[in-house]
């Protein structure tokens, strides 16, 4: 039996160090997914570094958000890593619906057989123009995103492979692995943010700008470039809506 909306439960794994960050994040996700707060259970991956299967035990789905500074690519600093690679094969296998953006779409990447490497010359701060795929035209998700949608991006790292049972759904100019689905199976993830909108990320980089910009005038030129990004928030609420209730 289908649950109603208000029944959903949903694990949200935070990979981020401050509190302040962590709280943003979660309103980001509560906003866009147009659930209520006691809605959603935050496993902070910071402060509960090991973790197996079992934390998925009454929940209906995973959401993994980004990271202002961890790295998949160094699981030997972030121990956390590992685990969380195997609770993503854990629901790929189960059929537990997965929702992960950035960080979240980097780890999925390398749990599943991809590869991801550092960088930074094909670094996306800002907002940008994403291209569909083929295979996006008949997905539950982007079968009405129009071609060309703005999207939230922050990352230095990048994936250069697929998994094999990937389905690639959109890319940038810079960066040819920006969203894809497991073929399938309710597991989606983004390199991009769904929930973070262009308020949002000018908090954010404000706060960081030391960890991204040489120069306070090379944030200010970019936070003036910023486009509006609906059609990529409404893909929360999307997931919720086509995958979890459909």
């Amino acid at each position: 039996m289908t649950k109603q909306r208000s029944q959903l439960r949903l694990l949200l794994l935070q990979i981020r160090d401050d509190a302040i960050t962590c709280e943003e994040e979660l309103n980001e996700f509560i906003r866009y997914s147009h659930l209520e707060a006691a809605q959603f259970t935050v496993l902070n991956v910071f402060e509960t570094p090991v973790f197996n299967a079992t934390c998925m035990e009454g929940f209906d789905a995973l959401l993994v958000g980004g990271s202002s500074d961890a790295s998949v690519t160094q699981p030997e600093q972030y121990p956390f890593v590992e685990h969380l690679k195997r609770l993503l094969k854990h629901c790929l296998h189960e059929s537990i619906p997965v929702f992960a953006s950035c960080f979240g779409f980097q780890a999925a990447i390398e749990a599943l057989g991809g590869q991801v490497i550092v960088d930074v010359a094909s670094m996306e701060m800002g907002t940008y123009p994403l291209q569909l795929t083929e295979a996006a035209l008949t997905d539950e998700l982007f079968y009405d995103v129009p071609n060309g949608f703005w999207a939230v991006l922050g990352h230095k790292e990048r994936a250069v492979s697929l998994p094999e049972e990937a389905v690639l759904l959109a890319s940038s100019a810079l960066c040819p692995y920006q969203a894809f689905r497991v073929a399938g199976k309710p597991f989606y993830a983004f390199q991009f943010h769904p929930e973070i909108d262009p308020p949002d990320l000018r908090v954010r980089l404000t706060r960081y700008q030391s960890r991204y910009f040489d120069s306070t005038a090379t944030l200010a030129t970019m936070l003036q470039d910023l486009q509006e990004t609906p059609i990529a928030n409404q893909l929360v609420k999307k997931f919720i809506d086509r995958i979890l209730l459909a």
